[in-house]
């Protein structure tokens, strides 16, 4: 016997390779369907967000007595920023009620909703839909200041940090049209309009 002892063979080392191997591999496939499963959650989140947004457009467009009641829908002479504006009465009410029933504020407020929700619901532009959407919500937080349930949040603010929050992920890339809007050469050319 020599004085260096090689107690494994060829073989045995191969079988551990194989298997640190094979563990290797599963552990990739475990991650990769925590992957998919997030990236599908974002996309499900993204969707059900824009839908959020364009439910209230429509409500408000042609009344679809949730919110709003037919006869008082923008189609039929009401003002969809009216009947949330009037009735502030926090630290902001001066500014809301002085912009309540104004046209431009009734075209921007109508325009924000269907544009950031359709950019939800296809998964495009959602930098510019984040930041949008996050301005709107903020303005209508503001708007029910004081809050009555917590000291400081409510569901607009959360909204606007999922919003953030599915721009940065690209949740738009799956079950949406991300990837082919992100490869857009004015997309790339201006990276804010991913």
């Amino acid at each position: 016997m020599s004085l260096i002892e090689v107690p494994h063979t060829k073989s045995t080392i191969t079988a551990k390779v194989s298997k640190s191997t094979t563990a290797a591999a599963t552990e990739a496939t475990a991650e990769t369907r925590e992957h998919v499963a997030m990236r599908y959650t974002f996309a499900t989140t993204r969707i059900a967000l824009g839908t959020v947004f364009l439910w209230a457009f429509a409500d408000k467009l042609i009344g679809l007595d949730h919110a709003t009641p037919g006869a008082k829908s923008w189609l039929n002479g009401g003002s969809p920023t009216t009947g949330f504006l009037k009735g502030v009465q926090g630290p902001f009410a001066d500014t809301f009620n002085s912009m309540a029933g104004s046209a431009w504020a009734d075209w921007l407020f109508m325009a924000g909703l269907l544009g950031i929700g359709v950019a939800l619901i296809l998964g495009v532009g959602m930098r510019v839909a984040a930041v949008s959407g996050t301005l709107m919500l903020v303005f209508m937080w503001a708007a029910v200041l004081p809050i009555k349930t917590h000291p400081f949040i409510d569901d607009h603010l959360i909204y606007a940090v999922v919003l953030f929050g599915l721009a940065f992920m690209h949740a738009g890339d799956t079950a949406g049209l991300g990837k082919l809007w992100s490869k857009l050469s004015i997309v790339k050319r201006f990276p804010a309009l991913r």
